[in-house]
């Protein structure tokens, strides 16, 4: 495509950017214009290499003509139709196909329009259960610090970030956490899942002595991206799926980044060896080429929450996009290249070399911590006095410059790249990002 055909935007005025410093970005925009591959280009033509798959969403790279013909296609065939008391073939179709690659038992589909959503659903859907098999005394909903499980406020009550809290007054009430995993004195630069903290799961029988039978659910990510790659100790999740079921808790995981390929697995419940009752997902459902989550929950807590309800509508709840026809084109059209070009596995096969660029960055200014797993890692860096952020962002704005797309969460740089990645992106994402580190420090 001539870069004179790219769109170019004639007012920055109206739109109000998310998660943004809306003042800088308009005085110093960074703008995209197009994409293809493992490749985002401005309106100038140039082009940024992604390390991020976007929002740790674009799995199969950018531009897949298979999704896009897909979306083409049902969008000719029918733009929209109401999944409330009516159906449409396509949307049966992509939660099957879901279905098939969530773990054994895992096999009702609820769809939604993005991981904040699936995380208020899910919420919603363990209350339900609670109330439908006579525990209607379990209210309470327990998150981790540090976690994140989107913007609703749901999400937000449960997730642990206080930046995300601190503008909004009260959250949802009869929520608690437990404690982040984090452990840099006994964890620090550990490859893979650390060694330390499997103890920290304990914690939940704390809340346990101090709640009662009160807690519904435990929701927290297998690993949580967005406050900076922390990966759960050995036996963590394993010793929270047994308090769990001792105290007759369910179990959800945030699956919506490390679903669809992220940790070299159909999604992290598998990599892991543990199976929750709920799953939340979104991002890599569709490769994000049209907006969509999913919540898949067990054929127990489905068929306790139909199967005790009465006669009528069981879940009073839903959204007008559920099930949309082009986001079920996209899911579907994406699944088949998940499975066709074995995403997966083409993690597993590169996660070795990913995990040796990453920590040959140990030695660079300021890098106090290093963290992988999967197709995931986790730069922290030391922060400026008086200036928390500072540092990070400054790599960001120099690795965009120099043409690689970088995320960052406070002072740690997150990556994860599309999951096509190859050795010669991995070296040059790497090397732009040491370029960067050293050029700032």
């Amino acid at each position: 495509m001539n870069e004179m055909s790219l769109p170019r935007p004639n007012n920055l005025d109206s739109f109000w950017m998310p998660y943004s410093d809306n003042r800088y970005f308009k005085q110093n925009p960074r703008m995209l214009a197009r994409a293809e591959g493992m490749s985002y280009y401005t309106p100038e033509g140039r082009e940024v290499l992604d390390g991020t798959a976007g929002l740790w969403c674009c799995n199969a790279g950018h531009g897949r003509r298979e999704i896009v013909e897909a979306i083409q296609k049902q969008a000719a065939l029918m733009d929209f139709a109401p999944t409330f008391q009516l159906g449409h073939p396509i949307a049966f179709e992509a939660a099957a196909r879901v279905a098939e690659m969530t773990p054994a038992g895992i096999d009702k589909v609820f769809f939604t329009n993005s991981g904040s959503e699936s995380a208020d659903t899910a919420l919603k859907i363990a209350l339900a259960y609670q109330k439908a098999r006579g525990q209607s005394q379990r209210v309470r909903l327990i998150g981790r610090e540090r976690g994140y499980h989107g913007v609703g406020f749901g999400g937000m009550s449960v997730g642990g970030i206080g930046g995300n809290r601190k503008q909004f007054g009260a959250m949802l009430p009869y929520v608690d956490h437990l404690p982040h995993t984090h452990d840099p004195k006994r964890n620090a630069f550990a490859k893979g899942q650390p060694e330390h903290g499997i103890e920290l799961a304990d914690r939940l029988e704390d809340l346990v002595a101090l709640h009662g039978d009160t807690i519904a659910a435990v929701m927290v990510e297998p690993v949580a991206g967005s406050t900076g790659v922390l990966v759960p100790p050995t036996g963590y999740l394993q010793r929270l799926r047994e308090l769990c079921d001792k105290h007759g808790i369910l179990l959800i995981f945030d699956e919506v980044i490390t679903g669809f390929g992220r940790l070299g697995t159909d999604f992290g419940a598998e990599r892991l060896g543990v199976t929750p009752d709920i799953m939340t997902m979104a991002k890599g459902l569709t490769n994000a080429a049209v907006p969509m989550g999913a919540v898949a929950t067990s054929n127990e807590v489905f068929d306790t929450v139909v199967n005790g309800s009465p006669a009528g509508i069981e879940l009073f709840h839903g959204y007008t996009y559920s099930g949309h026809p082009l986001a079920s084109a996209a899911a579907i059209a994406t699944l088949a290249l998940h499975r066709e070009e074995d995403l997966p596995g083409r993690a597993r096969a590169i996660e070795p070399y990913w995990q040796e660029a990453a920590h040959s960055l140990s030695s660079a200014p300021g890098v106090v911590d290093i963290r992988d797993f999967g197709l995931i890692a986790g730069i922290e860096l030391a922060p400026r006095e008086g200036k928390p952020g500072a540092r990070a962002m400054d790599v960001f704005r120099k690795c965009f410059d120099d043409g690689v797309l970088i995320r960052v969460t406070g002072d740690i740089i997150a990556l994860s790249p599309p999951l096509i990645v190859e050795k010669p992106h991995v070296d040059r994402i790497m090397g732009t990002l040491s370029d960067a580190i050293h050029a700032i420090a």
